[in-house]
């Protein structure tokens, strides 16, 4: 059995990482709110831009864009969206496992394919692999805004348009609720999606022609899915780092809650042993 000053010990330390935790947990609650109506403000956002590029793309007719069109893959992009930080459960985990288990089952050479990460996690894990990442951020902010990651957008929609690769998959963790987030794989380039959940078109009138507004939409649409994953995804990462750290912190306390009883029973068997050897040695004496 361990020593007294052991347990007392490790008693100690378990409470000092049960303050931790417990911050870490009211922090992410802090955070998760403000990130959770950042993702959800965007959404109408996206709806009524998807329903514009679909009314143009799919309404008329000698309209189209290398945006728009399927051509032979020989090589595909993976943009992977993670964090910066770790103790979010298996937020990272999960994205990363799908990412290479894909890859794994598609690619025979990195010849054939290149990533884009957004997240240190996510980097580090490839680099560590000897995979191919072509562009990289890190150190965003809990709520970021447009402008962290229009540069790395549009280089990311500029390579499918340079013919760099032929199709681009997005990973990230969509935010269900504060205790569930689903991993999401979307097909982002080419947008041959376009016309699902757009059942009910408007009708435009445009000015200038179509074919220039598409020109100047189609980027900045495929831009602004990226910006909508990553405001997801930070959502997510908030609410599974929350979980994780309010998991951590019960655990803590509970191995507190072991630790006192052990540290009870062996100080109970030091002050019975002590009496012992008194009585004893009382009873030598006589």
């Amino acid at each position: 059995m361990a020593s007294l000053r052991e347990i007392k010990g490790r008693i100690t330390s378990t409470k000092k990482t049960m303050q931790i935790t417990k911050a870490m947990h009211m922090v992410s609650a802090s955070k998760l709110s403000r990130a959770e109506e950042n993702a959800k403000s965007f959404y109408p956002y996206m709806e009524k831009m998807q329903e514009v590029v679909t009314s143009i793309a799919l309404g008329s007719k000698g309209v189209s864009h290398p945006m728009l069109e399927s051509r032979p893959v020989k090589k595909t992009g993976y943009l992977v969206i993670t964090s910066d930080r770790g103790l979010a459960g298996a937020y990272n985990s999960n994205v990363l496992r799908a990412v290479l288990r894909q890859i794994q089952e598609r690619h025979k050479s990195t010849d054939e394919y290149t990533i884009v990460a957004i997240g240190r996690m996510g980097r580090d894990f490839f680099k560590k692999r000897n995979m191919p990442v072509v562009k990289e951020i890190t150190g965003l902010a809990d709520q970021p805004v447009f402008s962290d990651i229009k540069e790395i957008a549009n280089q990311a929609v500029g390579m499918f348009t340079d013919g760099a690769y032929d199709e681009l998959y997005m990973y990230y963790n969509h935010f269900v609720s504060a205790i569930s987030q689903e991993l999401t794989v979307k097909k982002l380039l080419p947008l041959t999606d376009l016309a699902e959940g757009n059942t009910g078109l408007s009708s435009y009138e445009y000015e200038p022609s179509q074919e220039e507004i598409l020109e100047t939409l189609l980027p900045q649409y495929a831009e602004s899915l990226i910006y909508g994953a990553l405001l997801d995804g930070k959502a997510s990462e908030h609410a599974s780092r929350m979980t994780a750290m309010k998991s951590a912190t019960d655990n803590a306390g509970e191995l507190i809650d072991s630790l006192t009883l052990l540290f009870n029973r062996a100080r109970q068997a030091a002050i019975t042993q002590e009496i012992t050897e008194i009585v004893g040695g009382a009873a030598a004496l006589e």
